[in-house]
């Protein structure tokens, strides 16, 4: 196994060339979705899925138990709220994960007090959001630990309080730090404050049914015991429904904002469509997408965020099997 590289860093500008480095390495679709953002925003959207990311390769972690996964969990949490020393998680995080075979994210956890100083450049505000995402996704994590096996969640609500830990939370995150950013959004956002959740979830629900190959193979599943593919299928749709919604109280002279959130949201749709088309597959690549549709629906993008109509037709066209 590759070793981590240990990457020295003298200035903020070095600080923001790592997050932008590795966030092309450990995410193909947010290296695509997170430069489209204003620069202000940019910097803490990306900061905060680094930091999600650390919480993610813990729990992917096969090799390690629901005990450990738990004590780095608090620990990462400790580390982000400065309860202790970034470095004391770094050291325990890197022992335990010393047979991971991820190289990319090994170098991201070895990094974590470059994420975190980052971190302190942005507003209090923003920082305070940050936060509380990352304490409730942390906290919520190590309770679903303890629920890992191989038949699913108990039901529905299990299901959807597991979607909002891992995803909802940040779409509500992203809402809070739209909002410091844009008056304008802030002020079409009220009573519709929901739908930020609804846009996580969604995003969420596309990875759990995407990733069920794999998980299955280590012996986890993130779905309900009582529900068929075909139910959450139906209820994925639900979810983008509303993500829409919410995709379109973003005002249009915010044209970043609107396209990070339509690609994100294009590409969940047609890979939903993928699987709905598939009777059953053994591995996540039978459903990716491919980079030339990728790269095509990106294109498309940049016309489509400035017509709410073409945005509700994408949808329309490309989301009638799962509406079935």
């Amino acid at each position: 196994m590759r070793a981590p590289k240990q990457i020295p860093i003298s200035s903020p500008s070095a600080d923001l060339a790592y997050q932008k480095a590795i966030l092309n390495s450990v995410s193909r679709t947010f290296a695509l979705t997170i430069p489209l953002l204003p620069p202000s925003i940019e910097k803490v959207v990306g900061n905060t899925y680094l930091l999600c990311r650390i919480v993610d390769t813990i729990e992917d972690a096969a090799e390690l138990s629901a005990q450990t996964k738990q004590a780095l969990s608090a620990l990462f949490l400790d580390a982000v709220l400065e309860k202790v020393s970034v470095e004391i998680f770094v050291k325990s995080c890197l022992e335990a994960l010393k047979n991971y075979s991820n190289p990319d994210e090994l170098d991201l956890i070895t990094n974590t007090p470059t994420v975190l100083r980052i971190l302190h450049t942005c507003s209090s505000d923003d920082q305070k959001a940050v936060s509380r995402c990352v304490s409730i996704m942390s906290e919520g994590m190590s309770f679903f630990h303890g629920k890992q096996n191989q038949a699913g969640l108990q039901d529905l609500a299990e299901f959807e309080k597991y979607c909002y830990v891992v995803a909802g939370v940040v779409g509500e995150l992203l809402t809070t730090i739209f909002s410091n950013h844009s008056h304008a959004f802030k002020k079409e956002l009220v009573g519709h404050e929901n739908l930020a959740i609804a846009f996580g979830q969604a995003l969420q629900m596309t990875n759990i049914l995407k990733d069920s190959p794999e998980d299955r193979a280590r012996g986890v599943s993130w779905k309900p015991i009582d529900m068929s593919q075909a139910e959450l299928l139906k209820i994925a749709h639900q979810k983008l429904q509303d993500s829409l919604k919410y995709i379109l109280l973003i005002p249009k002279q915010e044209q970043g904002m609107r396209r990070f959130c339509f690609l994100a949201f294009g590409l969940a749709v047609m890979t939903l469509t993928k699987i709905a088309n598939r009777t059953e597959f053994n591995s996540k690549d039978e459903v990716k997408l491919s980079k030339s549709t990728v790269m095509q629906f990106y294109s498309f993008t940049k016309l489509a965020v400035k017509s709410d109509m073409l945005m509700k037709a994408f949808f329309y066209l490309n989301s009638r099997t799962l509406a079935k």
